[in-house]
């Protein structure tokens, strides 16, 4: 008995029917693994962080200040013949100017003084005396940052 000869191109095209009639269209998907999130801010270098800007955090009024510059008991109404105090709280990581504008009346200004601030908590005080007293009547202080006032504190002399 002798075998017939398939020739070779034959044999590859019946392979090649039998291997595509054994794929299944309705097999589900390959798995393929989620993406691996990019790394954290936290591990990317960055430049330094931003200072945070100087701020006032109080302002009290009075006729004296201790030895760390707070007003002793705080006060809204004055004398004549007492001498004024801010006590002015300031905090931050840069450094800034801060300016007491002292006015009388209609915004007549009594004093302007500043002063430079430097980074970290502080207490900065600022008077007003008049050697001949006060005349009666209101007051204010205004207190600025850089040229911005923050804060505000009216005041009497009776």
């Amino acid at each position: 008995m002798t075998r017939p000869v398939v020739p070779a191109a034959m044999t590859a095209a019946m392979l090649s029917t039998v291997l595509l009639a054994a794929c299944n269209r309705d097999a589900p998907a390959p798995v393929v693994p989620p993406p691996t999130p990019a790394a954290p801010e936290a591990q990317i270098p960055s430049g330094p962080e931003p200072s945070a800007p100087a701020r006032v955090t109080s302002v009290e009024l009075g006729n004296a200040v201790d030895g760390d510059n707070r007003v002793a008991a705080p006060a809204s109404e004055f004398a004549p013949t007492d001498t004024i105090y801010a006590s002015v709280g300031v905090d931050g990581e840069s450094a800034a100017k801060l300016t007491a504008r002292w006015t009388y009346g209609e915004g007549q200004l009594v004093r302007n003084t500043d002063t430079d601030i430097v980074p970290g908590p502080d207490v900065i005080a600022f008077d007003i005396q008049h050697p001949d007293g006060w005349p009666t009547g209101t007051y204010k202080l205004e207190v600025l940052l850089d040229g911005t006032v923050v804060e505000t504190r009216e005041f009497a002399v009776r």
